[in-house]
Formats: structure tokens, sequence, C-alpha cells
């Protein structure tokens, strides 16, 4: 996953990712991905704000299968759960299965 990093000073710390999956190659490991982050994510204090594939595009260029919003208290706790064994372990599951895009906004 490309994570680009936005500071724009603040408090909250948004994670903000689209995923997209390959009609052709289908899911694979993703939705497993899913059931095992989410509890990952909350021990390290990140709350989700959207998990959804129910996106209605509202252009043909930006067309993600799947949109995730997850806030966070400070940006060290985001980069303690990516960075932390429990998530690396499984981090392959989706990066095997999907392409996905991230930022990380500050505001």
């Amino acid at each position: 996953m490309q994570v680009i990093t936005c500071i724009k000073g603040g408090v909250m710390v948004y994670f903000i990712a689209a995923v997209y999956i390959d009609e052709e190659k289908g899911r694979g490991d993703y939705d497993e991905y899913i059931r095992e982050v989410r509890p990952i994510v909350e021990q390290y204090g990140g709350r989700y704000i959207v998990r959804s594939d129910k996106i209605t595009p509202l252009g043909e260029k930006w067309r993600p299968g799947r949109l995730i919003v997850i806030e966070w208290d400070t940006k060290e706790r985001l980069d303690k759960c990516f960075q932390s064994g429990e998530y690396r372990k499984i981090a392959s599951k989706r990066e095997g299965s999907v392409d996905s895009r991230a930022v990380i906004v500050e505001g």
C-alpha cells in the first residue's frame, strides 16, 4: 500500500484508504484481512468512521471498491498500530489480494 502523509496541524488524525478490487482476480484473502484488522486497529485506539463497499462515485477517474476512514487521537498511535507485529502478520493478506491507496491527514 502506498501511504501519502498530509499534515495540516490539529488534534485528530485520519487514515483514509481506497481499496480497488480486481473483478477477475477476486478478493482473495481480503475478507479474512477485514475480519482480523478491526481488533488490531481498536487495540491501538483507532475508531472506524467509515468502512464500506457501498460507494457512489462522483466521477469516472476515482472508483474505489471499498473506502475506509479511521480516526486516531495521535499520529504516534496510528504509526504504532501499522508498525506492530500483529498488523505486520496480516498485512500480506491485503497486499496480495487488492490494490489500495491511503493517506494520513492531521487536522
